[in-house]
């Protein structure tokens, strides 16, 4: 077992002494003292907020949130600008660190952890303490249990880090199946987005983890047509995209056809289903591709899924503008991925975010439905980058003839990798610094584009810096300052006028 840093373990515990300890699971008066650099900030009002979104944008710290806006603005106007998005121009913004139990720098499950149950635990680990043996409750299950309808969305596979903490508890975000079963278990009210790894378990032997969740009660759908038929009344519900892309997730944004489900329809059909109860609701909504299209390097792929990520939050605000003093929206990250940064050597002072614009699809759809058919086709004594080059320029927009001597030989040796190796993550260090277990070509074109319109990567994995946090509607003033992941919790119980025991 990893042993834990003890000044972080001692960093965690101050930061959580100060939490008041309730019993119970009405809701009720809160946690008013819970963080009393906050609590001064407080609304006096008992009034609790009775519809809650909570939006987790997956490796999305400031570098993503800015990157987006200035590729929106990029497209709109050659004037230097920032054209926000709608969740950055919500009234109160705060920061919050993310390191975990074991490390600065966390991982989606320990985060997510942190952020739906108040405790700091060990990467990997689902809602349970450092030593694996003692279990956490949720916000969502609170929530739950008083009465407040649930409901669970997310761009990735729904047993994946950050949906399941709201719902599992399990020792390894890799027991899949497991957390899968737990969904059934769980008594939400609706999970919608990406389907399930392992629906049968890891050697596909195991009870359909959907047909658990039929006998469970909920209903199933898996078909634009199903999920449109979907209206209030219709009883727990399993809402599984018809699209599915790399493992068992929604296509990213630029590579969704314009018929096919938004994160943002999966956002507005919760509001339809949760909101016809008396007592309100907790949403949780994670735009997790994000973080995947980070890790790949990809910063087209992740700019527009920030994008529909910031079109989810709007259909949280449309509802608000109707339940403006019942309604709070919590918009943050769970972990920044890739040292992403808005300024490239090869640029200086300049960027070009412009040049992003005619990308039309991801690192992945490339891989699919252009490099592997080439591979599977072509003999490897016989493949040469130009055959390429034609579907490289259409896919990315890049002028393979007008990039410079040193990237030209970047594509090559790139190709040349591609097409004589296997593409899981290398052991040789050299390898990973260059392609991060990625397909070589792929990283490298994308990673030319980012360069030269201006914008850097450090990293293909998480890194550990503060992410943003965004607040609006009741209580939104508790969300202000600089603070803990694990303090999320107890701003969302007492904003929902929960009494929680830590």
């Amino acid at each position: 077992m990893k042993k834990t840093n003890p000044i972080i373990g001692m960093l965690a515990a101050a930061l959580l002494l100060p939490a008041a300890v309730f019993a119970g699971g009405s809701r009720e008066s809160g946690l008013a003292t819970a963080y009393p650099s906050s609590a001064a900030l407080s609304d006096p009002s008992p009034a609790a907020a009775k519809y809650v979104f909570l939006f987790i944008g997956d490796g999305m710290s400031m570098s993503q949130v800015n990157a987006a806006e200035v590729y929106a603005n990029a497209l709109a106007s050659k004037d230097v600008n920032i054209k926000k998005l709608g969740f950055s121009k919500f009234p109160v913004a705060g920061l919050t660190t993310t390191y975990d139990a074991g490390s600065i720098i966390t991982d989606s499950a320990s985060a997510g952890t942190a952020i739906a149950t108040g405790h700091k635990t060990l990467g990997g680990v689902i809602n349970m303490d450092p030593t694996k043996t003692i279990p956490y409750k949720t916000i969502a299950e609170y929530a739950r249990d008083a009465g407040m309808k649930v409901g669970i969305v997310s761009s990735v596979s729904i047993e994946h880090a950050t949906p399941a903490v709201f719902y599992a508890k399990t020792p390894s975000r890799g027991n899949m199946y497991d957390i899968a079963v737990q969904l059934g278990k769980s008594g939400f009210d609706y999970f919608g987005g990406g389907g399930f790894n392992q629906p049968k378990g890891k050697n596909k032997d195991q009870p359909d983890a959907i047909e658990l969740a039929k006998s469970a009660g909920y209903r199933f759908v898996n078909t634009r047509a199903d999920f449109d038929a979907l209206k209030p009344g219709a009883g727990k519900v399993l809402a599984v995209n018809a699209t599915l892309q790399d493992s068992s997730a929604m296509p990213y944004d630029m590579d969704r056809a314009t018929d096919d489900l938004s994160l943002a329809d999966y956002t507005s059909k919760g509001i339809e289903l949760l909101s016809d109860d008396a007592d309100g609701f907790f949403m949780m909504v994670e735009g997790g591709k994000i973080d995947w299209a980070c890790h790949a390097n990809d910063a087209g792929a992740s700019i527009r899924d920030t994008l529909a990520f910031d079109a989810a939050v709007a259909r949280a605000v449309a509802f608000a503008e109707k339940h403006p003093d019942e309604t709070l929206i919590v918009v943050t990250g769970d972990h920044e991925t890739g040292g992403m940064s808005i300024g490239f050597a090869g640029t200086q002072y300049t960027t070009f975010f412009d040049k992003i614009g005619p990308q039309k699809m991801s690192y992945v759809a490339f891989d699919a439905k252009v490099l592997k058919p080439y591979k599977a086709a072509t003999a490897k004594g016989e493949a040469k980058l130009e055959d390429l080059v034609p579907a490289i320029e259409d896919a990315f927009g890049i002028n393979v003839a007008a990039l410079n001597q040193i990237q030209k030989e970047q594509l090559e040796r790139a190709f040349m990798r591609s097409m004589g190796s296997e593409t899981e993550r290398s052991v040789k260090e050299e390898e990973y610094l260059f392609y991060g277990g990625y397909e070589p070509l792929t990283v490298k074109i994308t990673q030319i584009l980012n360069q030269t319109a201006g914008i850097g990567w450090t990293s293909y994995s998480h890194t550990g810096v503060p992410v943003a946090t965004f607040a609006k509607g009741a209580k939104q003033e508790l969300f202000g300052g600089y603070y803990d992941n694990t303090e999320i919790f107890a701003k969302l119980a007492d904003a929902m006028g929960l009494k929680v025991t830590m």
